[in-house]
C-alpha cells in the first residue's frame, strides 16, 4: 500500500524527532550505538507509528504485537522510541547507562516497559521470536511478531538454524527484518566475514526475500503488509540502510558503531539531520 502524503509527512517528522532524541540520548550517556541506531530509526518509526499494535498504559497486554530487538546493542536508538510513545518518562532518558538506571546498552525487559525480549547477544533475537510466533499459534493468539536483526550478526549460526526452523514449521505470523547497514564493529560485513548472496541464502532457507530501501517509507510498508498477508511461506525483509544515516560525518562508516560526541559534533550532527529532513520532505 502506497502511503499518502500526510501519512509520509507525519512520518517523516517523527523519524526526524527521533534521530535528534537519539543523538540528544547519546551525549547524556556519554557514549554509545549510534550508527546502527540510525540506520535503523525510519525501520523502528514505521513499525511504531504504523503497524504495531500495542498499548503502552498496559505493556504486557497479552494480545499485544511483539517487537524484538535482535541487534540489542542499539538500546539507545529503540528507548527514544518506547519514551516517544509513552511508555515512560522521556526525563528518564537522561540517566542512559548511568549507574544505577534500569536503562542500561542493552535494554532489560524486567526493568524497560515496553521491551519484550532482552537481547544483545547476537543471533539469538530470532530463536527468541520464533517461540514466540509458535506460542502464538498454539495459544490461537491473532498477534504479529516483528523481529529486527543486523545484518553483521547473521554470520551467527543461530540465527541460520531459526530460518530453517521457521521454514519447516511455516511460521508466517513473524514479520523478519534485517537491517542491512553493510557495517559492522570490526569493518564491512562482506571484509569481516561475507554474507553475499545474502538474499539468495534466505531463499534457500525457504523464505520469500522482499529488498527494499530501509529509508522509504512506501518501500518499507509495501514488504510488511506483504509480510503480513502472506500465509504460505515465511518472509525477510532486507532492509538496505546507511549507517549512521542522516549525520553526513557518521554515514557509511563502521567507525561509528560505536561513539561518543561533543559540543561540536552535537552541533554538526543537528545541522546534517535538518538537511537531511529537509531533503526527504522536499516534493512529498
Amino acid at each position: 500500500m502506497t502511503l499518502n502524503s500526510q501519512e509520509l509527512i507525519k512520518l517523516e517528522k517523527k523519524a526526524h524527532e527521533l534521530r535528534n532524541l537519539c543523538v540528544d540520548t547519546v551525549v547524556w550517556a556519554g557514549s554509545g550505538h549510534i550508527g546502527g541506531s540510525l540506520s535503523s530509526m525510519d525501520i523502528l518509526t514505521i513499525l511504531y507509528y504504523k503497524y504495531l499494535n500495542i498499548d503502552p498504559k498496559n505493556p504486557k497486554w497479552d494480545d499485544r504485537d511483539r517487537f524484538i530487538l535482535s541487534k540489542g546493542h542499539i538500546g539507545v536508538g529503540l528507548a527514544p522510541v518506547l519514551a516517544d510513545k509513552g511508555y515512560f518518562d522521556k526525563e528518564l532518558l537522561k540517566d542512559f547507562n548511568h549507574t544505577g538506571s534500569n536503562f542500561g546498552v542493552h535494554l532489560d525487559c524486567h526493568k524497560v516497559p515496553g521491551v519484550d525480549a532482552s537481547t544483545g547477544s547476537l543471533g539469538h533475537g530470532l530463536s527468541i521470536a520464533l517461540g514466540i510466533s509458535i506460542a502464538a499459534r498454539q495459544l490461537k493468539k491473532s498477534f504479529t511478531t516483528y523481529c529486527l536483526l543486523g545484518d553483521g550478526e547473521c554470520n551467527e549460526g543461530s540465527v541460520w538454524e531459526a530460518a530453517m526452523a521457521i521454514a519447516h514449521y511455516n511460521i508466517t505470523n513473524l514479520v523478519t527484518i534485517v537491517d542491512r547497514n553493510q557495517c559492522m564493529i570490526d569493518g564491512r560485513t562482506e571484509d569481516v566475514m561475507a554474507l553475499e548472496p545474502f538474499a539468495d541464502k534466505w531463499k534457500a532457507f525457504g523464505f520469500i526475500v522482499k529488498e527494499v530501501n530501509g529509508h522509504d517509507f512506501n518501500e518499507l510498508s509495501e514488504a510488511i503488509e506483504f509480510a503480513i498477508d502472506e500465509e504460505d511461506k515465511p518472509v525477510v525483509i532486507i532492509a538496505n540502510t546507511i549507517k549512521g544515516c542522516g549525520i553526513n560525518f557518521m554515514e557509511d562508516d563502521y567507525k561509528w558503531h560505536y561513539g561518543g560526541l561533543d559540543s561540536e559534533k552535537v552541533r554538526l550532527s543537528k545541522e546534517s539531520l535538518q538537511k537531511y529532513f529537509e531533503k526527504r520532505v522536499k516534493g512529498v
